[in-house]
């Protein structure tokens, strides 16, 4: 079986992933981290070089080889599912978790993030412009993340109880 941990930015996919990975005895792949080692290069520097449709299209890519392994937990980039027929893709090859936060909870992670700068579309924007981008991306997306199979409240759950919350309801 094949899980993909979906979610906006900040929501505790890498985290909880790799934690629900080690609780299953699970492989574990998140697409930002496999973007960045066969591309090596930042997703952020990549996007001073790059467009967002090439990123999205690679990023596509890694997700259809990460579905092709057994037994692992995939973290997905937070606009992944969102893009091409991904959200689609992710439904007929696996289960899909999505942990759901708030744009008030985002942007709190977010001024708490020790490397916000890996965040390449709200690096360059003042704290008003940020917390405007993440409600409206958040809105946006909201839609494709609820197609998941499973939804957890990620605004105030810990990583362990988020990995128990799915454990039990997979």
């Amino acid at each position: 079986m094949t899980l993909f941990i979906i979610g906006y930015m900040f929501c505790g996919k890498s985290t909880v992933g790799k934690r629900l990975a080690q609780r299953l005895g699970y492989d574990f792949v998140d697409t930002d981290d496999a973007f960045e080692e066969r591309y090596r290069t930042t997703i952020a520097s990549f996007f001073k070089h790059f467009d967002e449709p090439l990123f999205r299209k690679l990023e596509t890519e890694l997700l259809h080889e990460a579905a092709l392994r057994d037994n692992t937990v995939v973290a997905c980039g937070g606009g992944t599912p969102c893009h091409h027929d991904n959200m689609d893709f992710i439904l007929a090859h696996g289960t899909s978790v999505y942990l759901r936060m708030t744009p008030e909870e985002a942007f709190r992670r977010l001024r708490q993030s020790h490397r916000p700068e890996r965040r390449p579309l709200l690096a360059a924007l003042d704290t008003d412009e940020q917390r405007a981008l993440i409600a409206r991306q958040l809105t946006q997306r909201e839609q494709c993340y609820r197609k998941a199979t499973l939804t957890v409240d990620a605004d105030t759950a810990t990583p362990d109880n988020l990995v128990e919350q799915i454990s039990r309801q997979l």
